[in-house]
């Protein structure tokens, strides 16, 4: 965040500030809230829309969507939340339309797994075997969220990729954040399973 702006001390803020300038017609502040933005939403609608050139328009679409929005939003809800919420809707929309619909799943109630427990086993010395088995197990990581129903691995990502709290991803994903522990839950344990022959595995066996 740029220093100097009086009174500006969150990015929530300085993001604020942003759009409230954007809304008084300085079509330049909405040019930094997308230089700003551009490339964590790329990294997030690129987990939901695989293909790059289609992740690209999702993601010019939701900004153009957001530009035309933004004279209704209000600041009840961080800027980044908001927006993630256009993008997340743009490329589900996106998927429908394509006719390639991500596989959906009922939730259960689920109030466990705070955490990672195989995470420790993935740190082994930095020796050349540990590093192809390391690759080996990211590519596994990858490749099991690709296939998780779009609601549980739109909720892994904000958590795992982007770091946001569950009330964040509640708010994201217009869901209680019991709902977003049990997807989240249960992405893990789909991951974790995917893991599972690779971590039982001798290092030098991984490949």
């Amino acid at each position: 965040m740029p220093m100097g702006i009086r009174g500006v001390r969150t990015e929530r803020e300085y993001d604020q500030l942003l759009v409230e300038r954007v809304q008084a017609g300085d079509k330049r502040a909405f040019d930094v809230l997308v230089s700003k933005y551009q490339r964590r939403l790329m990294r997030l609608v690129s987990r939901l829309v695989h293909d790059p050139a289609e992740a690209e328009d999702v993601v010019q679409e939701t900004f153009i969507k957001a530009y035309r929005a933004l004279r209704h939003f209000r600041g009840e809800a961080a800027f980044y939340t908001w927006l993630y919420r256009i993008g997340i809707n743009t490329a589900k929309n996106h998927l429908v339309t394509q006719g390639r619909r991500a596989a959906t799943s009922s939730d259960t109630d689920a109030e466990q797994a705070e955490s990672f427990d195989d995470g420790n086993k993935l740190r082994d010395n930095n020796t050349p075997e540990s590093v192809l088995a390391s690759k080996q197990i990211a590519a596994t990581v990858n490749a099991a969220m690709d296939v998780l129903p779009i609601e549980l691995r739109t909720a892994i990502v904000l958590r795992e990729i982007e770091g946001l709290s569950y009330e964040e991803i509640s708010e994201i994903m217009s869901c209680p954040i019991g709902t977003v522990r049990s997807r989240i839950f249960r992405a893990r344990e789909v991951i974790a399973e995917k893991l599972k022959p690779l971590l039982d595995m001798p290092i030098d066996k991984r490949w």
